[in-house]
């Protein structure tokens, strides 16, 4: 099954969040995603109360920079979601926006080396495992969960290039793709996660979560190319798709042909009605895509 989800910008106000939420519970959206850009919107904060306000909806949390966070914190915070809200939650890791790190003093030398120590160290002790580690940044003295989630959830990565990918591949349980990947990018992505499973020994579940920027209405395509302009991006079907449901949902099965099991769509950062983009996700795109 193709699952889908829409995002909550964070360019919107914090209170505006209640009712996004509650119009894709409602609608019967699959999935709504947070961002922890810096300086917005704190994720986990965000996570809990959408998920408080709804009774359905998985909350994606896509991502959180590992460079601002210890892991122990991380962990409690990820298992005390998953308790209150089991099957609910998608946490999302990531090695973060250098310059946005740099800004408060988190940047790393090595990025990845901290990434990989982040998710090895978070998938231990969400198992219930009891951890002890001195990497180059994560360091653990017999720390265990009193409160670990009752089955082990995914943690997901985020991940861009050759070696983030092949990374995310061999110690994630997921990854997460930006929407500037593309729809051929989604292809390539799933070559590169499969490389770092196999030299891993990965044999599980690995689902890629591709966001997708989209955009309806009549000053949709105008809107679309505005915004991937800003980005550097030259419009193009592979990117971003504009119209009515069956042009975006025939965008979300290309995603999904490609290798993604998730497909998000990312609204335009002006995008005028968020509830109503979210209940036209779910109301006319739901049901053109196969289950």
């Amino acid at each position: 099954m193709t699952a889908l989800g829409a995002v909550f910008r964070p360019q919107l106000p914090p209170e505006r969040l209640r009712g996004v939420a509650r119009a894709a519970d409602d609608a019967g959206l699959d999935q709504l995603w947070l961002w922890e850009d810096c300086f917005y919107e704190s994720g986990v904060a965000a996570a809990a109360a959408a998920l408080a306000w709804t009774g359905r909806l998985r909350i994606g949390i896509g991502l959180l920079p590992v460079p601002l966070r210890n892991a122990a914190l991380t962990t409690m915070e990820a298992a005390t979601l998953h308790r209150l809200f089991p099957d609910r939650v998608i946490l999302g890791l990531g090695h973060g926006v250098q310059d946005w790190m740099g800004q408060v003093g988190a940047r790393v030398d090595s990025p990845l080396t901290l990434l990989r120590e982040h998710l090895t160290a978070t998938r231990a002790l969400l198992r219930g495992e009891r951890v002890s580690t001195r990497g180059r940044y994560v360091r653990l003295d017999g720390v265990a969960l009193d409160w670990p989630p009752a089955t082990a959830p995914a943690v997901y990565a985020g991940a861009t290039g050759p070696r983030s990918l092949r990374l995310s591949g061999e110690a994630a349980d997921g990854t997460v793709l930006t929407a500037g990947t593309g729809i051929d990018g989604v292809r390539k992505a799933r070559a590169l996660i499969d490389e770092g499973r196999r030299a891993a020994g990965r044999t599980g579940r690995h689902e890629i979560v591709a966001y997708f920027h989209a955009a309806t209405g009549p000053d949709g395509a105008a809107r679309l190319r505005a915004e991937l302009a800003a980005e550097g991006d030259v419009p193009s079907p592979d990117i971003g798709v504009a119209g009515d449901a069956a042009a975006v949902a025939e965008a979300v099965r290309r995603l999904a042909d490609a290798g993604a099991g998730t497909v998000v769509l990312q609204p335009t950062a002006d995008e005028p009605d968020p509830e109503g983009f979210v209940r036209f996700v779910a109301e006319q795109v739901r049901p053109l895509v196969p289950a």
